[in-house]
């Protein structure tokens, strides 16, 4: 008698004398020498009397790098119409979990580059995560945005496998791949991703099993080639509505529920260990009477303005719809963008700065009519410069000149400064900078007339920017 899980293969040919070949997983073993076993593709045209036989072993599928790029059904055969697939490297469908001495235990999270992910809902290594939402609302351009960026960030591949979703759906998401670069058309082999497919109009066996032949390719990256991997799976509900088929076909009683609230698929929300919920509603919503606030509550309503606006970013699977060139920003930046934005730092920097800038560079220049915070895609000015800090941040670092008056013209990604006089901080000799203050705090009290008051201020300024950029640098 076959084991539990053992394939099968029945063989033979229907009453037209078409081949008959479909592949079963033994479910039950029934006495007197019967199983009961769950096809994995239709069984028409089956008859009694047919050749049924034993692999010996449970369904095993092709693994390695002679899937990315393909698309598979829940027997490991591809379905794309390109060809035969290298099967000389193949796991079964149904393992032995890893020995807890395997497993690591230490807690961290999973970089995605995506701003609003890592620092509002951040992903657990290792862990589960659920993706929620209607048509319409982007759940296609995020999974194509974390294949592209566990890519490219983490040397790492991704397994998709559709779960009882319709052919329109699926063809759409493969051609959306293509287009976007996920699957590289012209060298296959260089795509992030693989697809398995058990669709709505397969049999409930096909669509039970084909989460487990995407694990199986996924597992194999993770543990043999020592990858990260992303296992995708579209969508539960329909991955248990599946297996409430199946537990019919088995005699057993099904959820009589059929929606969200499910106790099946409820079930499975304890072990997630993040969700993304994506809805076309704000979360933000406008304030009525911002006047009537008090001026802490007005600047702590802007704030959360711009950062609203931080978190936007643009995709690089969307470059091709927008035009934009897709951004991948680190934990580490996202984090020091909002300390700054909360700092009050960024205070003088309007709230269109931030829309779609990944990262917080930033020059902040005074002005005669006070400082102001310049970040990529200013809007072009040219304004007088006052005596006064110039702050510019290059590579997390921030340099700081001192500027004595002049002319700055902003425009086209570009800054140009024309100045008297210029000195960067740590060209300033601090005792030097404290003399020349000294000197001229003592000429001022001794100037007289309009004239020697004037020429004093303006060497008191000059001689006290010189002493802050130097506080700044030691900051």
């Amino acid at each position: 008698m076959p084991n539990i899980y053992n394939a099968l293969v029945v063989k033979g040919r229907d009453i037209v004398g078409q081949q008959i070949n479909v592949t079963c997983e033994v479910q039950q073993l029934l006495g007197n020498n019967r199983v009961r076993a769950v096809a994995m593709s239709a069984t028409d045209g089956l008859m009694r009397g047919m050749k049924v036989i034993d692999t010996g072993a449970p369904l095993s599928v092709p693994v390695g790098g002679a899937t990315l790029g393909r698309i598979f059904n829940v027997l490991g055969e591809p379905i794309d119409n390109l060809g035969p697939v290298d099967t000389r490297t193949a796991s079964p469908i149904h393992r032995s979990a890893p020995a807890f001495i395997q497993l690591d235990t230490k807690l961290s999270i999973f970089e995605t580059g995506i701003k609003v992910v890592d620092i509002l809902a951040p992903y657990r290594r290792g862990g589960k995560i659920g993706l929620f939402g209607g048509a319409g609302v982007g759940k296609t351009v995020l999974i194509m945005e974390l294949i592209n960026n566990i890519a490219k960030a983490h040397g790492g591949v991704s397994v998709f496998s559709g779960v009882g979703e319709r052919t329109r759906e699926r063809n759409d998401l493969y051609m959306e791949m293509k287009e976007s670069g996920v699957i590289n058309e012209k060298t296959i082999g260089e795509s992030k991703v693989a697809l398995v497919y058990g669709q709505m109009n397969e049999p409930p066996g096909a669509r039970m099993r084909v989460g487990l032949t995407a694990l199986t390719m996924a597992k194999y990256f993770r543990d043999d080639n020592e990858q990260d991997v992303l296992l995708f799976i579209d969508n539960i509900f329909r991955f248990v509505q599946a297996g409430s088929e199946v537990s019919a076909l088995l005699g057993r009683m099904p959820s009589a529920v059929d929606d969200l609230t499910d106790p099946a698929p409820a079930t499975t929300f304890a072990h997630l260990d993040a969700t993304t919920v994506l809805s076309r509603g704000l979360a933000v919503k406008a304030i009525l009477g911002l006047d009537e606030l008090s001026e802490e509550d007005r600047l702590t309503v802007t704030r959360a303005r711009k950062i609203e606006r931080f978190l936007s970013q643009p995709f690089f699977v969307a470059e091709v719809f927008t035009g934009s060139p897709g951004k991948y920003v680190g934990l580490a930046e996202i984090i020091r963008g909002f300390e700054l934005i909360l700092s009050g730092e960024l205070d003088g920097l309007p709230e269109q700065a931030f829309y779609l800038d990944s990262e917080v560079k930033e020059i902040i220049l005074s002005t005669n009519s006070g400082q102001i915070g310049v970040l990529p895609n200013h809007a072009p000015i040219a304004t007088a410069v006052d005596i006064g800090i110039l702050r510019i941040r290059l590579n997390d670092q921030w340099v700081i000149m001192a500027l004595m008056d002049g002319f700055a013209r902003i425009g086209n990604n570009k800054i140009t400064i024309l100045v008297n006089d210029a000195e960067k901080s740590s060209d300033i000799d601090p005792e030097e900078a404290k003399q020349t203050l000294e000197i001229a705090e003592a000429n001022l009290s001794k100037a007289e007339g309009k004239r020697q008051l004037i020429e004093a201020n303006l060497s008191l300024r000059r001689a006290r920017t010189q002493v802050e950029a130097i506080n700044m640098l030691s900051q």
